[in-house]
């Protein structure tokens, strides 16, 4: 037996004891009808008393609980003043801050950065993001006024930050810098001092375009950045620009420079030595002298091979074999050629494939202006498959020397990101400042998507940046009003298991600070 307290439709409350048997309730005693929660208590002691005197035990009133319960559920509910889809910026929120750069004072810049990481749109489309799903109220205006104060004030700023940022990460001393270079296209043709035709690493060549300089560290962390004239030689951007990283934020310490055979001519190699840079180059070692070249030929070539030539300057050419190179190398060139042999045959190579880039050296010229692919080039070409060469003036093995400059795809890597997941380009800015000033945010933008990543694989997450962006985005936050006190009970809810597996990127950590 227990006792219960029915609700009538009267709005008065009934107390009576039942029992329970076969599934079937039946009514043992009433204790009479309650006008009040109050009345209905004293009815309900009354009961319980009898219940022991007849019965032995107590039992509990479930069916009051519930109700009780629902009650206040629902005034929960009628209480509650958000529900926020705001996953992504908390987590985001504390990225930003463990790097340092909430020391930046202005949270448009925070805004402009989580929104780029979490969801790259327009600046108009952005305002619109803030405000549906992280209740942030943006003003266009305030954006690009912030935009301009920016470019004059906080872009020196923010890739100090990152420097020293990063410098913690590896105990105080940056050691390894990569650098390589990239194109930014804008959606017109018209162009000004900043903003001109030239090489297109996108394929953009009737759109105007800047030259975008990166150096990253070891592991793909951002140092610093410079943008170039759209038209200037990649080759002539390297020096200028470590120069400057190195007076702008006083590196003392010795570090080494790793570039690709792209941007490296005599030129650059010669100011590197006077500068006193440590570095390992891309060779280009076709372009070798005939004494080199022959020495290079000579090689044994063997799977993963490694061999020296010593200069009298003290630079090393170091020049390996891999079969997998070998077999990549006769793959692409068979490629090409086929596609010229087809032209050939049909008599329509064209004035575009004649200029193609690596391709073209298998074309021969007469003084007719006949055109005939030669078999001697090929063969040629076929006896440096599986070669690549190294310039350095470091002493580390050659082993070593090799392992630091394939770390490059960490640069072709920032470049993918920034391009594809944080849609760096095409740009939509047209003066030199806003442009500079949103290839800051892509590069605040930069360093808070690698942050991320490395707090992912120090808590041993098994997600991706992506995946862990995708799972933030559906963690919703409740904010409750206290009537009162007038004042807000907040809570963010993980409710399924890849809630819960993030959640210790929420949680700021010695890791994290």
């Amino acid at each position: 037996m227990f006792v219960r307290k029915k609700f009538n439709r009267s709005g008065t409350i009934s107390v009576v004891v039942v029992s329970k048997a076969d599934g079937k309730f039946t009514e043992v005693k009433k204790f009479g009808v309650a006008k009040s929660e109050e009345e209905a208590d004293i009815l309900y002691q009354k009961a319980i008393l009898w219940l022991r005197t007849h019965d032995g035990q107590q039992e509990f009133d479930f069916n009051n609980n519930r109700t009780r319960e629902l009650e206040e559920t629902i005034r929960v509910v009628d209480n509650m003043d958000a529900v926020l889809i705001n996953g992504t910026q908390l987590l985001l929120n504390q990225v930003y801050a463990s790097i340092g750069f909430n020391q930046i004072p202005d949270e448009i810049l925070r805004h402009l950065v989580i929104a780029r990481v979490s969801q790259p749109r327009s600046k108009l489309a952005t305002v619109d993001y803030l405000r549906s799903y992280y209740d942030e109220d943006v003003d266009l205006n305030h954006i690009y006024r912030y935009m301009d104060k920016l470019y004059n004030t906080q872009m020196e700023l923010a890739q100090q930050i990152s420097v020293e940022h990063t410098r913690r990460i590896f105990g105080g001393k940056i050691g390894l810098m990569f650098y390589d270079v990239t194109t930014l296209y804008f959606e017109t043709s018209k162009t000004d001092s900043l903003r001109e035709p030239g090489f297109s690493k996108d394929g953009k060549t009737a759109e105007s375009q800047v030259v975008l300089g990166l150096l990253v560290s070891e592991g793909g962390y951002p140092l610093s950045y410079s943008i170039f004239n759209g038209s200037q030689y990649e080759g002539f951007t390297m020096i200028p620009m470590i120069d400057d990283f190195k007076q702008r934020f006083n590196i003392s310490e010795d570090f080494v420079v790793v570039a690709d055979s792209g941007l490296m001519n005599k030129n650059n190699v010669a100011l590197l030595q006077q500068a006193g840079y440590k570095y390992i180059l891309g060779a280009r070692i076709k372009n070798e002298s005939a004494t080199i070249k022959q020495w290079i030929l000579s090689l044994k070539t063997e799977d993963q091979s490694c061999h020296e030539y010593r200069f009298k300057n003290g630079e090393r050419l170091i020049v390996s074999y891999s079969e997998k190179r070998a077999n990549k190398d006769a793959y692409n060139r068979n490629r090409g050629v086929s596609r010229l042999r087809q032209a050939y045959r049909s008599g329509h190579i064209t004035k575009q494939q004649v200029n193609k880039r690596g391709y073209n050296k298998f074309l021969e010229i007469s003084k007719d202006i006949e055109v005939c692919i030669s078999e001697q080039k090929i063969a040629e070409d076929s006896k440096w498959d599986g070669l690549k060469g190294y310039i350095t003036n470091t002493n580390l093995d050659a082993g070593r020397v090799i392992e630091e400059y394939h770390g490059l795809w960490v640069v072709e890597r920032a470049f993918r990101i920034s391009k594809g997941t944080l849609d760096m380009r095409p740009m939509f800015h047209f003066t030199e400042r806003r442009i500079e000033a949103h290839v800051c945010i892509c590069f605040v933008a930069y360093k808070v998507y690698k942050e991320l990543e490395r707090l992912i694989t120090i808590n041993k997450i098994d997600m991706s940046v992506d995946q862990v962006l995708e799972a933030a985005k559906t963690i919703t936050t409740i904010r409750i009003r206290l009537p009162e006190h007038g004042s807000f009970f907040t809570k963010t809810l993980f409710l399924t298991d890849k809630h819960l597996a993030i959640k210790p990127l929420f949680e700021k950590t010695e890791n994290n600070a």
